[in-house]
């Protein structure tokens, strides 16, 4: 009917046993359609290249969009991401492990993170190492985690990778949360975790020290998950000329991004500072 030009739409209507109004109804449903996916679209680019910095796959840009009040459908979001080129950059990538424990397989390397129920923020915090390639050579990342906010409390980098380097990121945690007595300090059996000194400065923040089984890395699936992360979204395909250029970028990353940007799906799809404010937030009346 909108392509011919020989007769009125009006005796078209009528030959194929349309109403004009409904004629007219549908030709107005569809421009509002039209509007519609534009702006949606509109949506989806700015979560994946502004919120999300082409970090986000369809699923989390949906769970971003229910956040915020909005009707999302994962089939219509993958489209528009599929026709606009957008394409999330986490991919599968091996990693090299960095645990050495070869001197720490008895048991009195216990972790007491088995089987029990975490329910508030620096209950647990988790910590391991990881490496970061750059021109210069290896840089080495240690990082802790609290548990059920998923923020990374502290993160120290080190050309070397040394007790020292978990000494360090362990006081720049306490020192900035002041974080309680009791709390259970969680990482594998690497000899920097299990080397006198650290275990002394742990034992003197009042901290139960854990580790992970052997052979068994899923027991710090925390800080193994976000490793990979990390290294998706902005250590692989990347080069960094020097250690300055990754150490800025790692931490920009972490304390401006991660903890504070980056939607999250098991937070609701918060970041975990936002997740964490919420929690303390809900705490108040039960405090006063």
């Amino acid at each position: 009917m909108e392509q011919q030009e020989q007769h009125a739409r009006a005796k078209w209507a009528k030959t194929l046993g349309v109403s004009t109004s409904g004629y007219y109804d549908w030709l107005k449903e569809r421009e509002q359609r039209a509007e519609r996916e534009q702006q949606l679209r509109k949506t989806v680019i700015n979560l994946f290249k502004e919120e999300g910095r082409g970090t986000y796959g369809a699923e989390r840009i949906c769970g971003c969009m229910r956040r915020d009040g909005h009707k999302a459908s994962y089939q219509v979001v993958k489209r528009i991401m599929d026709e606009e080129g957008l394409k999330s950059s986490h991919c599968r990538r091996r990693q090299r492990s960095l645990t050495d424990s070869r001197k720490a397989r008895s048991d009195e390397y216990k972790n007491l993170t088995r089987d029990i129920e975490i329910t508030k923020p620096f209950q647990v915090l988790s910590s391991d190492i990881s490496y970061v390639r750059t021109g210069e050579g290896f840089d080495y990342l240690c990082q802790v985690r609290d548990v059920l906010t998923n923020a990374v409390l502290a993160e120290c980098q080190s050309e070397t990778m040394k007790a020292e380097l978990v000494l360090q990121t362990i006081k720049v945690a306490q020192e900035r949360w002041r974080l309680p007595a009791g709390v259970i300090f969680h990482s594998d059996r690497g000899s920097q975790y299990t080397a006198k000194k650290v275990m002394e400065q742990v034992a003197g923040y009042g901290w139960q020290q854990s580790f992970s089984r052997v052979g068994k890395p899923g027991d710090n699936a925390w800080s193994e998950s976000f490793f990979a992360n990390l290294k998706k979204e902005i250590i692989h395909w990347r080069f960094y000329p020097t250690r300055d250029h990754a150490r800025q970028a790692i931490f920009e990353y972490i304390e401006v991004f991660y903890n504070r940007q980056r939607a999250q799906k098991r937070l609701g799809y918060l970041s975990p500072v936002q997740y964490l404010e919420q929690w303390q937030q809900r705490q108040l009346p039960t405090a006063a």
